[in-house]
């Protein structure tokens, strides 16, 4: 396992509330934290099945551009009634000519629910995979996750995308009625985070 022992770290997203997230947790390490946006980089085409193929793509992608380490996640919803759907296609499913919509992706989900008419509890769990990429190529990798079902109607204006049907094990609320930094202490993220910082930081 490769030990990170630098000062600078590139954050492989343009995603404000991911950026933040990221920033929380590597707080205590004193690493100035700068994002694609910061250095200009576009996003690459994310042409993997997995999660960890995309991390892969998006961390090499800005370490090679910026000559710096350069940690990266993949994320998305897998639901066991859709056979795992939509994972790594996630963000996909949010796709609209106007950006992401992801009230219609969860709309959409649990529609496709109720045509396979999927059994109760509609079990389902969040992934994140995170890559962290030096220059000259090596990387490692830590996946985490948040196991938990998927809900309907929606509950909670918090957090970002699927959060507001997705209710994790053990709790009676959704993601998106939880306090964020509540919910970031238990997230799939988390779980990978924790794996980062016990092998590269700790």
């Amino acid at each position: 396992m490769r030990r990170f022992d630098g000062d600078q770290l590139v954050v492989a997203t343009h995603n404000t509330g991911k950026l933040e997230e990221i920033a929380d947790l590597l707080g205590p390490y004193g690493i100035k934290l700068t994002s694609n946006a910061d250095h200009g980089l576009p996003e690459p085409e994310e042409t993997e099945t997995t999660f960890v193929g995309n991390a892969r793509i998006k961390a090499h992608a800005a370490a090679k551009a910026t000559g710096l380490p350069a940690l990266a996640d993949d994320s998305g919803i897998e639901v066991d009634g859709l056979g795992g759907a939509p994972g790594v296609y996630t963000a996909d499913w949010s796709e609209t000519p106007n950006g992401r919509d992801f009230e219609m992706a969860m709309t959409r989900t649990w529609n496709e629910l109720e045509k396979v008419n999927a059994p109760y509890p509609r079990t389902a769990r969040f992934c994140s995979t995170l890559v962290l990429a030096w220059p000259n190529g090596h990387d490692e990798v830590f996946p985490g996750v948040m196991d938990g079902q998927v809900v309907w109607p929606m509950r909670g204006d918090q957090g970002h995308g699927y959060d507001p049907m997705f209710q994790p094990d053990g709790y009676d609320m959704t993601c998106g009625e939880m306090d964020r930094w509540e919910k970031n202490k238990i997230s799939h993220r988390a779980d990978a985070f924790r794996k980062l910082v016990a092998g590269c930081f700790a």
